[in-house]
Protein backbone atom coordinates (compact mmCIF):
# COMPACT_ATOMS: atom_id res chain seq x y z
CA UNK A 1 0.00 0.00 0.00
CA UNK A 2 2.63 2.62 0.68
CA UNK A 3 2.82 5.92 1.86
CA UNK A 4 -0.53 6.66 -0.16
CA UNK A 5 -2.54 3.88 1.08
CA UNK A 6 -1.30 4.70 4.81
CA UNK A 7 -2.39 8.49 3.98
CA UNK A 8 -5.75 7.06 3.07
CA UNK A 9 -6.33 5.33 6.26
CA UNK A 10 -5.50 7.98 7.99
CA UNK A 11 -8.16 9.66 5.78
CA UNK A 12 -10.62 7.29 7.13
CA UNK A 13 -10.35 7.51 10.72
CA UNK A 14 -10.53 11.37 10.24
CA UNK A 15 -13.71 11.22 8.46
CA UNK A 16 -15.41 9.42 11.79
CA UNK A 17 -15.63 12.40 13.20
CA UNK A 18 -18.53 15.15 12.15
CA UNK A 19 -17.34 17.61 9.56
CA UNK A 20 -17.36 21.19 11.69
CA UNK A 21 -14.80 19.38 14.22
CA UNK A 22 -12.17 18.24 11.17
CA UNK A 23 -12.64 21.62 9.56
CA UNK A 24 -11.84 23.53 12.54
CA UNK A 25 -10.60 27.45 11.67
CA UNK A 26 -7.40 27.11 13.70
CA UNK A 27 -4.60 24.30 13.87
CA UNK A 28 -1.99 23.38 16.01
CA UNK A 29 1.54 22.41 14.29
CA UNK A 30 4.25 21.19 15.97
CA UNK A 31 7.29 18.69 14.91
CA UNK A 32 9.40 15.79 16.86
CA UNK A 33 11.64 12.83 16.57
CA UNK A 34 11.00 9.15 15.59
CA UNK A 35 13.71 7.47 16.68
CA UNK A 36 14.67 4.40 14.98
CA UNK A 37 15.64 0.93 16.06
CA UNK A 38 18.83 1.37 16.30
CA UNK A 39 21.90 1.06 18.67
CA UNK A 40 23.62 4.53 19.88
CA UNK A 41 25.90 5.00 17.24
CA UNK A 42 29.48 5.61 17.73
CA UNK A 43 32.87 5.49 14.81
CA UNK A 44 34.06 2.43 16.59
CA UNK A 45 31.00 0.80 16.85
CA UNK A 46 30.26 1.07 12.89
CA UNK A 47 33.69 -0.08 12.18
CA UNK A 48 33.26 -3.41 14.28
CA UNK A 49 30.19 -3.86 12.62
CA UNK A 50 32.09 -3.40 9.05
CA UNK A 51 34.79 -6.03 10.39
CA UNK A 52 31.42 -8.75 11.53
CA UNK A 53 29.97 -8.27 8.03
CA UNK A 54 33.18 -8.21 5.80
CA UNK A 55 33.84 -12.23 8.26
CA UNK A 56 30.61 -12.78 7.53
CA UNK A 57 30.68 -12.41 3.68
CA UNK A 58 33.91 -14.36 3.74
CA UNK A 59 32.90 -17.22 5.76
CA UNK A 60 29.88 -17.65 3.36
CA UNK A 61 32.15 -16.90 0.54
CA UNK A 62 34.71 -19.77 1.67
CA UNK A 63 37.28 -16.99 1.54
CA UNK A 64 40.62 -17.34 3.90
CA UNK A 65 40.92 -13.85 4.70
CA UNK A 66 44.29 -15.14 5.74
CA UNK A 67 45.71 -15.24 2.69
CA UNK A 68 44.00 -12.54 0.30
CA UNK A 69 42.37 -10.17 2.65
CA UNK A 70 42.35 -7.11 0.68
CA UNK A 71 41.97 -8.49 -2.55
CA UNK A 72 38.54 -11.01 -1.85
CA UNK A 73 37.02 -8.20 0.52
CA UNK A 74 36.95 -5.72 -2.47
CA UNK A 75 35.66 -8.06 -4.95
CA UNK A 76 33.31 -9.51 -2.58
CA UNK A 77 31.29 -5.77 -1.50
CA UNK A 78 31.36 -3.17 -4.26
CA UNK A 79 29.81 -0.80 -1.24
CA UNK A 80 30.59 2.99 -0.76
CA UNK A 81 28.82 3.04 2.27
CA UNK A 82 31.21 0.84 4.67
CA UNK A 83 34.28 3.45 2.80
CA UNK A 84 32.20 6.87 3.71
CA UNK A 85 32.33 5.30 7.19
CA UNK A 86 35.52 4.27 7.67
CA UNK A 87 36.77 7.81 6.42
CA UNK A 88 33.67 10.14 8.24
CA UNK A 89 35.70 12.05 10.92
CA UNK A 90 33.34 13.60 14.08
CA UNK A 91 32.75 16.62 12.74
CA UNK A 92 31.77 15.76 9.10
CA UNK A 93 28.31 16.60 7.97
CA UNK A 94 26.15 14.09 6.89
CA UNK A 95 27.28 11.37 8.55
CA UNK A 96 26.11 8.07 8.61
CA UNK A 97 25.18 6.59 11.95
CA UNK A 98 23.91 3.06 11.07
CA UNK A 99 24.68 0.16 8.20
CA UNK A 100 21.32 -1.00 7.84
CA UNK A 101 19.57 2.34 8.63
CA UNK A 102 21.87 4.42 6.26
CA UNK A 103 18.94 7.34 6.17
CA UNK A 104 18.89 8.12 9.90
CA UNK A 105 19.66 11.94 10.70
CA UNK A 106 21.05 13.26 14.62
CA UNK A 107 18.56 15.67 15.53
CA UNK A 108 18.66 18.31 18.79
CA UNK A 109 15.38 19.42 20.08
CA UNK A 110 17.22 20.85 23.08
CA UNK A 111 16.09 18.30 24.98
CA UNK A 112 17.98 17.93 28.50
CA UNK A 113 17.30 14.46 29.21
CA UNK A 114 18.11 13.31 25.37
CA UNK A 115 20.30 15.73 23.99
CA UNK A 116 20.80 13.57 20.33
CA UNK A 117 18.11 11.72 18.96
CA UNK A 118 18.62 9.32 15.68
CA UNK A 119 15.76 8.83 13.67
CA UNK A 120 13.92 11.48 11.39
CA UNK A 121 11.56 14.45 11.89
CA UNK A 122 7.96 14.22 12.01
CA UNK A 123 5.26 16.96 12.29
CA UNK A 124 1.88 16.70 13.53
CA UNK A 125 -1.36 19.12 13.09
CA UNK A 126 -4.22 18.92 15.13
CA UNK A 127 -7.44 20.85 15.27
CA UNK A 128 -7.41 23.26 18.60
CA UNK A 129 -10.98 22.47 20.57
CA UNK A 130 -11.45 18.77 19.20
CA UNK A 131 -8.09 17.69 19.10
CA UNK A 132 -8.15 15.58 16.03
CA UNK A 133 -4.90 14.69 14.33
CA UNK A 134 -5.46 16.04 10.40
CA UNK A 135 -1.96 15.56 9.45
CA UNK A 136 1.16 13.25 10.28
CA UNK A 137 3.76 14.12 8.05
CA UNK A 138 7.32 12.51 7.88
CA UNK A 139 10.52 14.12 6.62
CA UNK A 140 13.39 12.14 5.34
CA UNK A 141 15.82 15.24 6.28
CA UNK A 142 16.00 17.46 9.04
CA UNK A 143 14.54 20.10 7.44
CA UNK A 144 14.14 23.63 9.47
CA UNK A 145 10.81 23.80 10.93
CA UNK A 146 9.38 26.90 9.06
CA UNK A 147 10.20 24.91 6.17
CA UNK A 148 7.89 21.34 7.29
CA UNK A 149 4.71 23.97 7.36
CA UNK A 150 4.01 24.04 3.64
CA UNK A 151 3.68 20.08 3.13
CA UNK A 152 2.39 19.49 6.17
CA UNK A 153 -0.47 22.05 5.35
CA UNK A 154 -1.18 20.65 1.54
CA UNK A 155 -1.58 17.02 3.74
CA UNK A 156 -3.78 18.39 5.63
CA UNK A 157 -6.09 19.82 2.24
CA UNK A 158 -6.10 16.46 1.12
CA UNK A 159 -7.13 14.97 4.55
CA UNK A 160 -10.00 17.64 5.43
CA UNK A 161 -10.72 19.17 1.86
CA UNK A 162 -9.81 22.37 2.85
CA UNK A 163 -6.76 24.53 4.42
CA UNK A 164 -7.32 26.19 8.05
CA UNK A 165 -7.98 30.20 8.35
CA UNK A 166 -4.65 30.02 11.29
CA UNK A 167 -2.19 27.37 11.99
CA UNK A 168 -0.85 28.24 15.65
CA UNK A 169 2.87 26.99 16.12
CA UNK A 170 6.29 28.04 18.30
CA UNK A 171 9.03 30.00 18.05
CA UNK A 172 10.84 27.52 15.65
CA UNK A 173 8.89 28.15 12.88
CA UNK A 174 9.89 31.97 12.80
CA UNK A 175 10.38 33.13 9.45
CA UNK A 176 7.36 32.85 7.46
CA UNK A 177 3.93 34.55 8.69
CA UNK A 178 1.68 33.22 5.36
CA UNK A 179 2.02 30.15 3.55
CA UNK A 180 -0.89 29.04 1.37
CA UNK A 181 -3.02 31.58 2.38
CA UNK A 182 -3.11 30.30 6.12
CA UNK A 183 -1.61 32.86 8.62
CA UNK A 184 1.20 31.41 10.82
CA UNK A 185 0.68 32.57 14.00
CA UNK A 186 4.18 32.10 16.93
CA UNK A 187 4.40 33.58 20.20
CA UNK A 188 6.00 36.97 20.29
CA UNK A 189 5.43 40.92 21.35
CA UNK A 190 2.39 42.73 19.91
CA UNK A 191 2.29 46.23 18.69
CA UNK A 192 2.23 49.06 21.39
CA UNK A 193 -1.02 50.30 20.12
CA UNK A 194 -2.76 46.74 20.59
CA UNK A 195 -5.75 46.40 22.51
CA UNK A 196 -6.75 44.28 25.71
CA UNK A 197 -8.84 42.49 23.89
CA UNK A 198 -5.70 41.44 21.17
CA UNK A 199 -3.80 40.58 23.87
CA UNK A 200 -5.94 38.59 25.43
CA UNK A 201 -6.82 36.62 22.12
CA UNK A 202 -3.03 36.15 21.51
CA UNK A 203 -2.41 34.51 24.90
CA UNK A 204 -5.61 32.30 24.21
CA UNK A 205 -3.81 31.14 20.87
CA UNK A 206 -0.51 31.03 22.44
CA UNK A 207 -2.30 29.32 25.70
CA UNK A 208 -3.93 26.55 23.48
CA UNK A 209 -0.47 26.20 21.39
CA UNK A 210 0.79 23.46 24.19
CA UNK A 211 -2.19 21.33 24.06
CA UNK A 212 -0.31 19.67 21.13
CA UNK A 213 2.60 18.47 23.28
CA UNK A 214 0.68 16.11 25.25
CA UNK A 215 -0.68 14.70 22.11
CA UNK A 216 2.53 14.09 20.43
CA UNK A 217 3.68 12.11 24.11
CA UNK A 218 0.60 9.92 23.29
CA UNK A 219 0.82 9.05 20.30
CA UNK A 220 4.86 7.96 20.99
CA UNK A 221 3.81 5.94 23.66
CA UNK A 222 0.65 4.91 23.42
CA UNK A 223 0.59 4.39 19.33
CA UNK A 224 4.39 2.72 18.87
CA UNK A 225 6.02 6.33 17.61
CA UNK A 226 8.40 6.52 19.88
CA UNK A 227 10.53 3.63 18.24
CA UNK A 228 9.98 2.70 14.42
CA UNK A 229 10.79 -0.67 13.92
CA UNK A 230 10.18 -0.44 10.15
CA UNK A 231 13.17 -0.36 7.88
CA UNK A 232 13.88 3.21 5.37
CA UNK A 233 12.11 5.81 4.75
CA UNK A 234 8.83 4.30 3.52
CA UNK A 235 8.88 3.10 6.96
CA UNK A 236 9.25 5.90 8.42
CA UNK A 237 6.03 7.60 6.92
CA UNK A 238 4.20 4.49 7.26
CA UNK A 239 4.88 4.52 10.92
CA UNK A 240 3.45 7.83 11.32
CA UNK A 241 0.70 7.88 9.40
CA UNK A 242 -0.50 4.83 11.27
CA UNK A 243 0.46 6.09 14.85
CA UNK A 244 -1.94 9.08 14.10
CA UNK A 245 -4.40 6.86 12.80
CA UNK A 246 -4.56 4.38 16.23
CA UNK A 247 -4.74 7.88 18.12
CA UNK A 248 -7.98 9.17 16.02
CA UNK A 249 -9.68 5.97 15.95
CA UNK A 250 -8.90 5.25 20.04
CA UNK A 251 -10.39 9.00 20.16
CA UNK A 252 -13.17 7.91 18.78
CA UNK A 253 -13.25 4.75 20.79
CA UNK A 254 -13.79 6.71 23.93
CA UNK A 255 -16.44 8.48 22.78
CA UNK A 256 -18.28 5.54 21.89
CA UNK A 257 -17.74 4.07 25.33
CA UNK A 258 -19.16 6.57 26.90
CA UNK A 259 -22.06 7.49 25.21
CA UNK A 260 -22.94 3.70 25.48
CA UNK A 261 -22.24 4.13 29.44
CA UNK A 262 -24.04 6.91 30.05
CA UNK A 263 -26.79 5.67 27.34
CA UNK A 264 -26.72 2.37 29.70
CA UNK A 265 -26.84 4.51 32.89
CA UNK A 266 -30.08 5.96 31.87
CA UNK A 267 -31.96 2.69 30.77
CA UNK A 268 -30.87 1.38 34.36
CA UNK A 269 -32.04 4.47 35.88
CA UNK A 270 -35.52 4.50 33.51
CA UNK A 271 -35.97 0.94 34.22
CA UNK A 272 -35.84 1.42 38.45
CA UNK A 273 -37.85 4.43 38.10
CA UNK A 274 -40.59 2.83 36.80
CA UNK A 275 -40.85 -0.72 37.81
CA UNK A 276 -41.99 -0.94 41.29
CA UNK A 277 -41.88 -4.28 41.90
CA UNK A 278 -42.95 -5.86 45.39
CA UNK A 279 -42.36 -9.16 46.54
CA UNK A 280 -43.83 -11.39 49.24
CA UNK A 281 -44.25 -14.68 49.45
CA UNK A 282 -47.88 -16.30 49.51
CA UNK A 283 -48.36 -20.15 50.22
CA UNK A 284 -45.03 -19.80 49.08
CA UNK A 285 -44.70 -18.81 46.29
CA UNK A 286 -43.16 -15.59 44.18
CA UNK A 287 -45.55 -13.08 43.37
CA UNK A 288 -44.04 -9.80 41.12
CA UNK A 289 -46.85 -6.95 41.10
CA UNK A 290 -45.33 -3.93 38.49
Amino acid sequence: MGEDGMERILKISIDLFEMKEIQEKHVLVDTTVQEKNITYPTDPKLQKRIVEKCRAIAKEEGVVLRKSYKRTLKQLMIDQLFHRVLKQTQKDSNKIYSLHEPEVKCIVKGKEAKKYEFGNKVSIAKTMKSGIIVGAKSFSDNPYDAHTLEPQLKQEERLTGRLPKTGIADRGYRGKKKILGVEIRIPGKLPAKASNYEKQKARKFFKARAGIEPVIGHVKHDHRMIRNYLSGTQGDAINTLLAATGFNMMKMLRRIKAKTTACCQNLHGTVVHYMNIKIWSRENQWVFQV
